[in-house]
């Protein structure tokens, strides 16, 4: 730091101690992976979002059956409980296991022409 009527002096501000700081990010570690465990822990397979990834992978696929359906005959049978059939033969897939009810759901409004009310970021 140089000053009019001084040298130069070298100024030293005090911080915690590298220990102290060692020991912190230790901590702040060890609390990130307690809180990742119990995520893992309290969700194991089962993603938070899951309710939405049923219901929107019913939805789409519903939804591609319905625009590719020139006759209309697909669109019916679905939904005269072809939506449940497709779960019991296993079309939803791992999406379709989440939450059953809600993947025929979406799969019930894309073939009725519906938007998606399970879907988007405040439903």
């Amino acid at each position: 730091m140089v000053l009019l009527g001084q040298g130069t002096a070298l100024v030293r501000h005090r911080g915690p101690s590298r220990q102290k700081r060692a020991a912190l990010l230790a901590a702040a570690a060890a609390v990130v992976v307690a809180l990742a465990g119990l995520l893992i822990h309290q969700y194991n397979d089962r993603p938070p979002w899951a309710d939405d990834v049923a219901y929107e992978g019913g939805y789409l696929l519903a939804n591609r059956i319905r625009k590719a359906d020139v006759t209309g005959e697909r669109t019916k049978e679905l939904l005269d409980g072809g939506c449940a059939r497709l779960f019991r033969e296993g079309a939803g897939a791992r999406r379709a296991t989440h939450n059953p009810g809600l993947w025929v759901a979406g799969c019930l409004d894309a073939a009725a022409g519906r938007e998606p009310t399970k879907q988007g970021l405040f439903h």
